[in-house]
């Protein structure tokens, strides 16, 4: 089967999308509003694009009224983020957090998350994720037709749990397995790893 993109509209061209660039690691972003109130919704349109500086970035799209969502609006605001890795064991609450609600309205309160003090930066981490990236806002750029925002983030610093830390002294090796971390397929889909294997480059 071949298909035309210009043939499709773009919710149709989304979905496939969404069912054939799989797996998709997932964005868990916390931010703060100027009110006070922490915002947090997954981004699977995600990844790291630079070293140096060291930049991450996702896409956030609008809500259904059109108006702005509220990780855009609280990084414009504030300048201050948390990318989260989730887990496995943290699939409902991911999902609970992607729900509309009205600006203002706390997703870590709706879903009864707790959060944590991140050490060395000012905003919290939820508390049960393994990996947390806190990152300065370095760019927010629109593009598309709707459009959409793509929020390039600086990493200034990184929380890793412990057990999921290899044993190695000789240089920082992480445990794919033990993160679990949770990735995007298509619809509802969710998927995890089942096993890591290595394959020798060129030289």
């Amino acid at each position: 089967m071949n298909i035309e993109l210009s043939t499709l509209a773009p919710t149709q061209i989304y979905h496939l999308m969404t069912q054939t660039i799989i797996p998709r690691p997932i964005a868990w972003v916390l931010t703060d509003s100027e009110q006070g109130n922490y915002n947090l919704a997954p981004f699977s349109y995600f990844t790291p694009i630079a070293s140096n500086p060291p930049l991450l970035m996702f896409s956030v799209g609008k809500k259904p009224s059109g108006e702005v969502k509220d990780t855009t609006r609280n990084v414009l605001e504030t300048g201050r983020l948390v990318v989260h890795i989730a887990q496995q064991s943290m699939a409902e609450s991911v999902t609970q957090t992607a729900a509309t609600l009205d600006h203002g309205e706390s997703e870590v309160e709706a879903a009864e998350l707790e959060l944590v003090d991140f050490e060395g930066f000012e905003l919290p981490r939820v508390k049960d994720c393994p990996i947390a990236f806190g990152c300065k806002l370095h760019e927010v750029k629109e593009i598309g037709a709707t459009p959409q925002s793509l929020i390039f983030a600086e990493i200034e610093t990184v929380y890793l749990d412990d057990a999921v830390l290899g044993d190695r002294s000789d240089r920082l090796v992480v445990e794919a397995l033990k993160v679990n971390p949770l990735s995007r397929l298509g619809g509802s889909q969710y998927a995890t790893l089942d096993q890591v294997f290595s394959v020798a480059r060129p030289e």
